[in-house]
């Protein structure tokens, strides 16, 4: 199986941003990684198999959930360097933003394809589910790689709003990485 290359580092950071879930099944040593979307975004569930083909056995497969939601996921093995990013970002079980994190590019654009969106004039990573100081804190992380953001509050939880005036830079920063199917979040 081998160790992650920087840019599976990179992709599992983004995905555990986004909708990705790292876990340790009981009785087992290391960490998995679940990847689990709507058949939706079967090109794009297809596009992270790839990237991370090495460390799959099964490939995606559909399964049906409750109602009429089909969604499209994989599995990942047990892999040694998804249990330390696993202690890195959950506490208790809790997902939260390590002070540590490293953000690029390319855990960017992933993160933006599992959980942002586009609206009027600007970009939204929904983080909806991060506590309030995750949430500074990654907003502390975009300030570092130049973007300006805030929270902005959706309902009755908050998510990061990407800053007007930074989201021609924001763009330019993730679009390279962004794939085909998924660039109509772009706008």
């Amino acid at each position: 199986m081998g160790n992650l290359t920087e840019i599976q580092k990179s992709i599992v950071t983004g995905s555990i941003l986004g909708d990705g879930y790292l876990r340790i099944i009981p009785g087992r040593t290391n960490a998995i990684l679940e990847i689990n979307h709507s058949i939706k975004q079967k090109d794009y569930v297809d596009w992270l198999f790839q990237q991370l083909k090495n460390l799959i056995i099964t490939p995606p497969k559909l399964r049906r959930g409750n109602g009429k939601r089909i969604a499209y996921r994989f599995f990942t093995r047990q892999h040694p360097e998804l249990s330390e990013i696993y202690n890195e970002f959950y506490v208790n079980g809790r997902k939260l933003v390590p002070k540590d994190l490293k953000l690029d590019p390319i855990s960017l654009a992933v993160w933006f394809m599992d959980d942002g969106s586009k609206s009027y004039r600007t970009f939204y990573l929904n983080t909806q589910r991060f506590d309030q100081e995750s949430q500074n804190h990654l907003i502390e992380k975009l300030r570092i790689m130049g973007i300006k953001s805030s929270l902005n509050k959706d309902k009755i939880y908050f998510r990061i709003r990407i800053s007007g005036s930074d989201s021609k830079k924001f763009c330019d920063t993730i679009k390279p990485y962004i794939i085909e199917s998924m660039k109509y979040k772009l706008g």
